[in-house]
């Protein structure tokens, strides 16, 4: 409650409370702290989770199997968590989905592709051994399996695999009476073994049809390519998961089937900006927090601009899905990457790495 808005007694009393004489009792930073000098599992803020096996998926892939605290709140197949490891003194977050349904265990799973030059991906697999602590945010998403009895449709291209894969071995579990996945990869000695599952699956499900396209040999998958495959494709429930102008495809595939609402979908890289007078343009942006002031190219995204300027914004997945980069834009134009909109509202809620300035911009950061 803000302070002058309080009785006289009550404001005494909040003061008291806030008093550097009481501390650490009145500090949540140094309760954390303590607590977590006791048991890393007693985290009040976020959930702990201890890495029970590490699996080998290919070359460049694994799986860590984790085991969360009491206090795990549960997930969906296709939910994603935000990931924190703390790397040369640097705390650093990066969003992964959760590659494995919900289990009576209470097990989780991430499978993480190793990506050259990224320091978390990389520090996971060098660095990371079993017993040891990750911290995780809640589940978050509305990538979810679809309800009913429909007929399900998965497709998923490069990293897209792994929330496909939760939502697989849930339809298993529920026994779904039909379904359909595409899997699309480059090369087939990059398949990942949880690929195997259909066959394990097979007897819960009336009928499964895989399709695996290598793209190295047969060309890009395209909408095109789906609708040969799989020519009832509109009678099926979708869930696609990959590239961005994959996904607009197969979006624009179902509108034009007139049957926009059987399709929801989860992307990665944004949209590519044309470039233009426009786009070359750099706009002044200010920092209402912490003063700064630093110049965005109208051809990059606010995170990435943010970073080149010495800022340290909080940020997770970089593709516009866990909302960890997300602030307030107190005033200007930006354009969301990924859905090419255009905004000049005020005071509304921005992610910062699929946001571009479109005009000069007063942020909260």
């Amino acid at each position: 409650m803000d302070l002058a808005l309080q009785t006289p007694r009550k404001r005494k009393l909040s003061q008291l409370l806030r008093s550097p004489w009481l501390r650490p009792l009145n500090d949540p930073d140094a309760w954390e702290q303590i607590l977590g000098a006791l048991n890393p599992m007693w985290s009040t803020r976020d959930f702990p989770a201890r890495v029970l096996a590490i699996v080998e998926q290919t070359a460049d892939s694994r799986t860590f199997v984790l085991q969360p605290g009491r206090r795990w709140p549960g997930h969906r197949a296709g939910q994603h968590v935000v990931v924190e490891v703390e790397i040369d003194g640097r705390r650093l977050h990066r969003s992964f989905s959760l590659s494995a349904a919900p289990r009576a265990d209470r097990t989780l799973e991430i499978t993480v592709k190793r990506q050259p030059g990224a320091r978390v991906s990389g520090w996971l697999h060098d660095s990371l051994r079993v017993g040891d602590m990750l911290r995780l945010s809640a589940p978050g998403g509305g990538f979810l399996t679809p309800d009913g009895d429909d007929p399900v449709l998965l497709l998923s291209a490069g990293s897209g695999i792994t929330p496909v894969m939760a939502m697989l071995e849930e339809m298993h579990r529920r026994g779904n009476r039909s379904a359909a996945w595409c899997s699309c990869m480059p090369v087939a000695r990059r398949r990942i073994s949880s690929l195997r599952a259909p066959a394990a699956a097979r007897p819960r499900l009336a009928e499964l049809q895989l399709q695996v396209h290598h793209s190295a040999q047969a060309g890009r998958f395209d909408a095109g390519a789906l609708a040969r495959w799989l020519p009832h494709y509109r009678d099926f429930q979708a869930r696609t998961c990959g590239p961005r102008a994959l996904v607009a495809e197969v979006e624009q595939l179902y509108r034009d089937a007139g049957v926009p609402q059987r399709i929801r979908s989860e992307s990665y890289l944004g949209r590519v900006l044309p470039p233009s007078a426009a786009n070359d343009l750099a706009h002044r942006v200010h920092c209402s927090k912490t003063e700064q002031v630093f110049t965005a190219s109208a051809r990059s995204s606010l995170l990435g601009e943010a970073e080149a300027a010495g800022l340290r914004p909080a940020h997770g997945c970089r593709i516009g899905i866990c909302k960890t980069c997300q602030c307030s834009k107190r005033s200007g134009t930006v354009e969301n990457l990924r859905t090419g909109e255009i905004s000049s509202e005020p005071d509304e809620l921005i992610q910062l790495c699929i946001s571009v300035a479109r005009s000069p911009l007063e942020l909260v950061l």
